[in-house]
């Protein structure tokens, strides 16, 4: 047997003999850079007599003028008759034990782009490097592709499938091919004289299970990821898996280990997580994972980077503050922790120069004994003097379940020190409306608490089996009940998610009345006259719901928008009150007592707001109050009407002019100007006119007697103020997208003074509670993490989330430019 020997082209040619012995090595090397090799396993020998021909009606060829070309990361590989090779390095491997015959009229020939050329008429080209073509005497199927047909020039060979991995093709007739798992045995159809029945069939019966042999294997073995023993397919229940190709670009981007840091201090400022979770292991394994050269910061590291957000978000806040035109509300709120601290939450709303309104948490202070009488007087003192707003203070909202009248007079008296009062301090404190609402639907639910319980635990029966749900769903079709609502159990800490368990509940009140029929064990069916009662009392918790309602959208809005809902509750509650029926005056008076004490002392801010809207005015004052308080409707319309005068009269007398001096001479005006030169007579001015002692005395343009005239005809009237003229012009229409704000900042040049003062009354908070919070009937906590922290801590971490979160910040690249 001849060796093959190296060409003058350094192509390596294999002599015609009968049979081309490969030596039982591990691999026979084509050449110094590329292996042609097969495993042991899986034997390429073409006797002489078979020579691994693929012709050219079966196998299509492809002619040397038009190559089918191959990428590197897609080989097509066409395995032996009996086996299915897939090299991992795209290497053919010969087996050691058997020889690979070429016969005489076929050469191989290896030039020096490591190519493997078969002439046109017996093999198939393929001009891709690192590749070795094996020959095939059946090829085993490639995914829909239809046995026998002729592969059509130009076209790419579809991938192999890897399903092949775990099946292996077997003829049992002719042609007739079935594949056969390799780990069950099991056989099923794939090719059929001229159909082909896919691969779909075989890949769900390894990925979905169904292999019995693969199943038992993933109970045994743990799956560990990246492990080969998970199989190509990993669990049993894994789809099958994708090859996704890497974008190079990601690998290439640097790690930015500042910016990072910024992210997770971020990270836990939003989402409110802890400050030890950059100690946590399994966060310090998740990271790891996505960068292993990212070096996990310590607690102290990311505190600190929390607070220097804090501190970055808190200088732009300032620098907003102080451009502003007006003044600045504030509203107190008081949360407790388990150890009884107070922390109380001074939050500041205000409308900007572009008449836009802020809210935003301006400090968290915590006072060691929140039941005092001088609880909030710490934290107003430190919120005043941290944000410069000594005489910018224009109202204060509190919560009046903890503010008694001594928390009252002492914050009045704190204020005024520092702070003008406007009106006497009239509208200085208000009260939380969003609290008072939450207060009234509490003592509504506790009035009829028995009945309630009934009701809810008629709906616990029915929703915590899915038994008793059936048949309650069941009987409500039978009875053809219109109802679209479903079921709910309501939240206790929660008094609207009652409200809607009971009126739920009341839509279906005809199913609950016959469902001890089917369900002999539900024993709990309300009375009629329960329902009855349940009916009544939801129609008045409606009026609370949509007002408190109004409070939870996403914009904050002006005060004006609630002197309309209030008055309106107010006389919904009188009339109700006063009604004929007694189980309707019972439950109602209580509330409307409360009501009324509230109304009395907000009335006149709510009408002060309403009336800067230009659609309302005084007329909706007048019209709500004539119906609110009948015949002393007069005398609550004339305070609120020297009300709205006096307030504007504090905004107006800081730019009062300082008074002109009494002219001498009612029919001449005289003005005395020196004169710049001493001798030189002024322009325009003729030497009659210079007296003796270097002024000018002159006798007016000519229109002194027009202007007597004008004082005469007026009769010495005053002109009216901004507010007169604004109060007397007609309204404006009242349409659906009437934007308030924008006409205030479009008419700021027509009322300078007025305008600045309406800026100030509209951003008055109607409530000190946070839209998600609305409904709440219990007082907010501080969790124990929070209140172990220090106070400076958690005062910078509330803060922070919140100017994130409005938008006061700027994306976090901002960051990065600000530091570089």
């Amino acid at each position: 047997m001849d060796a093959p020997s190296p060409m003058e082209t350094d192509a390596t040619i294999v002599s015609e003999v009968d049979t081309a012995s490969i030596p039982q090595t591990d691999t026979t090397h084509a050449q110094e850079t590329e292996a042609a090799i097969l495993p042991e396993t899986d034997a390429a020998s073409i006797p002489q007599t078979e020579h691994a021909i693929i012709p050219e009606a079966e196998h299509g060829i492809i002619p040397d003028t038009e190559h089918d070309i191959i990428p590197e990361a897609e080989h097509a590989i066409i395995p032996d008759t009996e086996h299915d090779v897939i090299p991992e390095t795209a290497h053919a491997v010969i087996a050691e034990t058997e020889h690979a015959t070429i016969p005489e009229t076929d050469h191989t020939t290896i030039p020096e782009t490591d190519d493997a050329v078969i002439p046109e008429t017996d093999m198939d080209f393929v001009p891709d490097s690192d590749m070795a073509i094996v020959p095939a005497t059946p090829a085993t199927p490639l995914d829909d592709e239809q046995p026998g047909s002729e592969t059509q020039p130009n076209k790419r060979r579809r991938k192999k499938s890897i399903v092949w991995e775990h099946f292996t093709v077997e003829t049992v007739g002719p042609g007739h091919t079935r594949a056969c798992c390799k780990q069950c045995k099991k056989s099923f159809a794939y090719i059929t004289g001229s159909k082909l029945a896919g691969t779909s069939h075989l890949k769900r019966h390894i990925a979905l299970g169904i292999c019995p042999v693969s199943r038992q294997r993933n109970q045994l073995l743990p799956y560990t990821s990246g492990s080969k023993s998970a199989g190509a397919y990993g669990s049993a229940t894994d789809p099958p898996k994708r090859r996704y190709r890497t974008t190079p670009a990601i690998a290439n981007v640097p790690l930015d280990q500042e910016r990072c840091s910024l992210e997770i201090a971020k990270m836990i400022i939003m989402h409110e997580y802890p400050l030890h979770i950059v100690e946590h292991p399994g966060f310090i394994d998740f990271v790891r994972t996505l960068n292993p050269n990212y070096n996990m910061v310590s607690f102290n590291t990311v505190q600190g980077d929390c607070v220097a957000i804090y501190l970055r978000e808190k200088q732009r806040l300032l620098n907003l503050i102080s451009t502003i035109p007006g003044r600045v509300n504030l509203t107190l709120d008081l949360r407790t922790s388990n150890q009884n601290l107070g922390y109380v939450f001074l939050t500041g709303h205000f409308i900007d120069s572009d008449w836009k309104v802020h809210r935003h948490i301006l400090n968290v202070v915590m006072v060691p004994y929140p039941d005092s009488d001088h609880a909030f007087n710490q934290a107003v003192v430190a919120c005043l003097s941290d944000w410069n707003l000594e005489g910018r203070l224009f109202t204060l909202t509190v919560d009046q379940s903890v503010s008694s009248e001594a928390v009252i007079a002492n914050l009045k008296g704190l204020t005024s020190v520092k702070n003008p009062l406007l009106l006497n301090g009239q509208i200085l404190i208000g009260s939380c409306y969003a609290h008072l609402l939450s207060d009234l639907a509490r003592d509504a639910f506790g009035s009829m608490a028995g009945t309630i319980k009934k009701i809810r635990d008629s709906v616990k029966y029915v929703k915590t089996s899915e038994a008793h749900e059936e048949k309650f769903d069941e009987l409500k079709q039978q009875l053809q009940v219109p109802s679209t609502k479903d079921l709910l159990i309501d939240d206790q800490t929660r008094w609207d998610t009652t409200y809607h368990m009971l009126v739920a509940a009341c839509e279906l009140k005809e199913v609950f009345a016959c469902f001890d029929a089917s369900d002999p064990d539900y024993k709990l069916t309300p009375s009629m006259d329960d329902w009855k009662q349940i009916e009544t009392l939801c129609s008045y918790v409606k009026i609370l719901f949509d007002a408190a309602n109004l409070l939870t959208g996403p914009t904050y809005p002006t005060a004006s928008t609630f002197f309309h809902e209030v008055s309106k509750l107010q006389l919904d509650l009188t009339h109700a009150a006063t009604s004929q029926d007694p189980f309707v005056s019972n439950l109602i008076k209580p509330l409307q007592e409360k009501f009324d004490k509230y109304w009395r002392g907000c009335c006149l801010i709510l009408s002060v707001a309403v009336i800067m809207d230009p659609r309302f005015k005084m007329k909706l004052v007048e019209f709500s109050f004539s119906r609110i308080f009948g015949e002393d409707a007069e005398t609550w319309i004339r305070i609120v009407d020297d009300g709205i005068h006096d307030l504007f009269l504090d905004y107006f007398a800081p730019v009062l002019p300082l008074p002109e001096a009494p002219m001498e001479n009612g029919t001449e005006s005289i003005i005395k100007t020196e004169l710049p030169d001493e001798g030189m007579p002024q322009e325009g001015v003729s030497h009659e006119e210079l007296p003796h002692d270097g002024t000018v005395i002159s006798f007016g343009d000519g229109l002194s007697d027009f202007d007597v005239y004008i004082s005469e005809i007026s009769g010495g009237q005053q002109t009216k103020s901004e507010l007169d003229q604004y109060l007397e012009e007609s309204l404006l229409p009242r349409v659906q997208d009437f934007n308030l704000l924008g006409w205030w900042k479009l008419n700021n040049l027509k009322y300078p003074i007025l305008s600045k003062m309406a800026a100030d009354v509209l951003s008055i908070p109607i409530s000190i509670v946070d839209p998600d919070s609305i409904f709440d009937t219990q007082s907010r906590k501080i969790d124990s993490y929070r209140s172990s922290l220090r106070p400076v801590t958690l005062e910078a971490l509330v803060c922070a989330k919140n100017w994130l979160q409005s938008g006061s910040s700027e994306t976090s690249s901002a960051y990065m430019k600000a530091e570089v």
